[in-house]
């Protein structure tokens, strides 16, 4: 038998299928990876805004864990909205019983349309266990502003502000510039505590589609399952949000919805 990559994503499930759980198993899949889960949270929302959200009982999370990963172990692990401080805990700690490795932290805290995903609690427990247990944070401005303490609204603040979240723990940080104003290109800034990289890519005008940051985060959780070091990791996972952005159309009448699939053959 042929061996196949393995990752895991705990996050909420988004009922638009446009982010969260659903848009990771959609990237995992377009990437050549088998993707296996655990739901923390649910929510009602479309490609606009979260109506409402509940969290799961932070036992069935670690449990949905511990089964997930019981007949394979996964190579890379992504994590997303995690929604309070008691399934952080849980999350954290089966992890640790675990021993998995390469865990890409999504900081889920605010929805794109305002709705608090995770409680103040909850972001003191995620700064506590899992920063310091991630292979990579990938934090977008509005993230890296609420982890850093500083304002985030230019590349010389994201240095620094990339520089704080490196000192919480995580070996490498890509801070999201996509939406640092209009200027083109979009920018992405990695570190990895020796050496930053910008990641350019060319800046589609009026898109703005659904759960780019989800998608992100799990291509590159994909590329580090497929053996890739973490820069590489990070410019592919890159390439990837680029193509499926390019390939973004409206379904309804709401935000562009990614094609992850159709960006997955540009990149296998």
């Amino acid at each position: 038998m042929t061996p196949r990559a393995v990752a895991l994503s705990i996050a909420g499930s988004d009922s638009s299928g446009g982010a969260g759980l659903q848009a990771d198993l959609k990237t995992f899949a377009a990437l050549g990876v088998y993707g296996l889960s655990a739901v923390t949270l649910v929510t009602a929302q479309d490609s606009a805004q979260v109506y409402s959200w509940a969290p799961l009982e932070p036992a069935m999370v670690a449990a949905q864990i511990r089964a997930a990963v019981s007949q394979v172990r996964p190579q890379a692990v992504k994590l997303g909205t995690l929604g309070e401080a008691g399934i952080v805990d849980a999350v954290a700690e089966t992890l640790a019983e675990l021993r998995l490795e390469n865990l890409v932290l999504d900081p889920v805290m605010v929805s794109s349309s305002g709705t608090r995903l995770l409680s103040e609690e909850g972001e003191a427990a995620m700064r506590r266990k899992l920063l310091p247990a991630a292979a990579i944070v990938t934090p977008n401005l509005d993230e890296a502003a609420l982890l850093s303490g500083i304002a985030v609204g230019n590349e010389t603040a994201m240095r620094e502000a990339a520089r704080i979240i490196h000192g919480l723990g995580a070996r490498a940080v890509v801070i999201k510039g996509g939406h640092l104003g209009s200027a083109s290109p979009a920018l992405d800034l990695y570190f990895d505590g020796r050496v930053f990289e910008s990641l350019q890519a060319p800046r589609h005008a009026g898109a703005d589609p659904h759960g780019t940051g989800c998608a992100f985060a799990s291509a590159i959780a994909a590329w580090l399952a497929r053996g890739a070091p973490p820069l590489t990791a990070v410019r592919n996972g890159k390439r990837f949000v680029t193509n499926a952005i390019a390939h973004a159309f409206v379904l309804g009448h709401g935000r562009p919805l990614m094609d992850h699939l159709l960006a997955g053959k540009d990149e296998l």
